[in-house]
């Protein structure tokens, strides 16, 4: 049994992460050396407007974005979708995403990337 408290967890910023544009917060829930489970990341991102993660492939994990708040834009294959608090997506190995905040507030999504 582990309790993290807010104040515990790693926090990181990666400028123009992945190609994408301004600064992407990640807050990392658990880091992959304090979990049993095949999880590669359990984080809590944050991106202010007019900030994104670029277009990346997963190969052998797939990851899950949960919207917390605000307003994201992930492209799958060339295909933009909105995507609103309580929303999710998942990319699959061998596919490919991007995220940006489509809105004029702080976007805050849960990511979790699971290996195979």
């Amino acid at each position: 049994f582990m309790i993290k408290r807010a104040e515990e967890m790693v926090r990181e910023i990666k400028e123009q992460m992945r190609g994408g544009q301004g600064s992407v917060v990640i807050n990392h829930i658990f880091k992959q050396d304090e979990i049993n489970g095949r999880a590669r990341l359990i984080a809590r991102i944050e991106l202010e407007p007019n900030c994104s993660i670029g277009a990346h492939i997963h190969e052998n994990e797939e990851e899950i974005f949960y919207i917390i708040d605000g307003i994201a834009v992930v492209e799958d294959h060339g295909v933009a979708q909105t995507l609103k608090a309580g929303d999710a997506s998942i990319t699959k190995g061998g596919e490919g995403h991007s995220l940006r905040n489509g809105g004029d507030t702080n976007l805050s999504v849960m990511a979790v990337i699971l290996l195979y």
